[in-house]
């Protein structure tokens, strides 16, 4: 690897690369067993993370999403039902697919349609509620982010009161996307298929991947065995497209293990683990706002949940954390420079309305939390 390569690698992974360097100066200071290292890793979270990953990877591969995309907006009149699609799409999408996934997909997507719509101006305020739309609509579901799944899986809570936590956030959220789309700029367009390149989605493969996605999510319910369902994916997706294999974020897979193992490592230590424990108590979601703005929602997540037995709270202080600075969700990051690479000049006024609308997103549902 050239240093050219390295200092992109360590750009694009800046997470990972802290994650490592934590997990290794932790294992120094406490010098533990392979056996307790092993008893960090949660391999239940990973190896149902990675069999979702794996699925949604294949089902972005076959055209499914950009034809969902392209069939909605030949019904659309208007730059107002243009963008509100897009940002829906996110917010729906987010929830079955992961926030990370839909902004990869629907961002260079709204990027050119709004562009053939002849509307460039509406992009930075179009992608910045793309991105509040992705972050705050994956929070519904167990399966919606890293952060979510693993809460679930780690405080062994039921699919009903997972739902019940987040609901109230999540609505508003929603209503909220659509009164500020409802009151942009509203101009007449008609877009036909004939705008868009051909879409043809394999739809063959496209079944096998949804029945393999089924499969997944009745591991994360329980239903089958995590091990069991990922060697039937890996097996399958081998046989349907081994260049799926390619196209999944196994950085991801590394930070979570990396984390494990500092977390593990600290919690073995009585006094930390005493004055973390009794700081987070109590202040769950406040801690996990907080924490989330520095070192993003999701390693949050796994560094509070050592020290806390308020899973509830800390679902929802990592998800409302995931609002604010730009590295409050790494997805945050997909949509930034997915826009600042097609439009260098205007990177500034994206980052401006994005921390502005952020903030006062997470100020609405910082109240919502005091009135509940």
């Amino acid at each position: 690897m050239t240093l050219e390569k390295f200092k992109k690698f360590i750009e694009k992974e800046t997470v990972l690369v802290i994650a490592f360097f934590l997990a290794v100066l932790s294992c120094l200071a406490i010098r533990p067993s392979v056996s307790e290292l092993a008893g960090y890793i949660d391999f239940h979270v990973l190896g149902v993370l990675l069999s979702l990953m794996m699925v949604v990877a294949g089902l972005q591969k076959v055209g499914v999403f950009d034809f969902i995309g392209i069939k909605l907006l030949t019904h659309v009149a208007d730059t107002r039902a243009i963008v509100m699609v897009l940002v829906m799409l996110c917010f729906f999408l987010s929830m079955a697919f992961t926030n990370d996934v839909a902004l990869l997909t629907f961002v260079p997507f709204a990027i050119f349609v709004l562009e053939k719509a002849g509307h460039p101006e509406l992009l930075v305020s179009a992608i910045v509620l793309q991105t509040i739309a992705a972050n705050l609509g994956s929070m519904l579901t167990p399966i919606g982010n890293p952060q979510n799944l693993f809460i679930y899986q780690y405080y062994g809570l039921e699919l009903s009161e997972f739902v019940e936590t987040v609901l109230p956030y999540a609505a508003l959220s929603f209503v909220l996307l659509v009164v500020l789309v409802l009151t942009s700029k509203k101009e007449n367009v008609k877009l036909s298929e004939t705008d868009f390149a051909a879409v043809n989605a394999e739809w063959g493969k496209a079944g096998a991947y949804t029945l393999l996605f089924l499969v997944a999510i009745a591991s994360v319910l329980g239903f089958f065995h995590w091990l069991a369902v990922l060697m039937f994916i890996v097996g399958a997706i081998a046989m349907i497209d081994r260049g799926i294999f390619k196209n999944v974020d196994y950085c991801l897979i590394l930070t979570f293990v990396f984390f494990f193992v500092f977390i593990g490592n600290m919690g073995s230590i009585p006094l930390i683990r005493e004055i973390l424990g009794s700081l987070i108590a109590g202040n769950e979601v406040l801690v996990g706002i907080a924490a989330s703005q520095a070192i993003s929602n999701v390693p949050a997540a796994l560094l509070l949940s050592e020290f806390t037995t308020n899973g509830k709270d800390l679902l929802i202080g990592v998800n409302l954390g995931g609002l604010g600075t730009l590295i409050a969700s790494m997805a945050s990051l997909i949509s930034y420079k997915l826009f600042a690479h097609r439009y260098n000049d205007l990177k500034g006024k994206y980052f401006l309305w994005f921390t502005v609308m952020n903030l006062a997103f997470l100020a609405v549902l910082c109240g919502l939390r005091i009135i509940l």
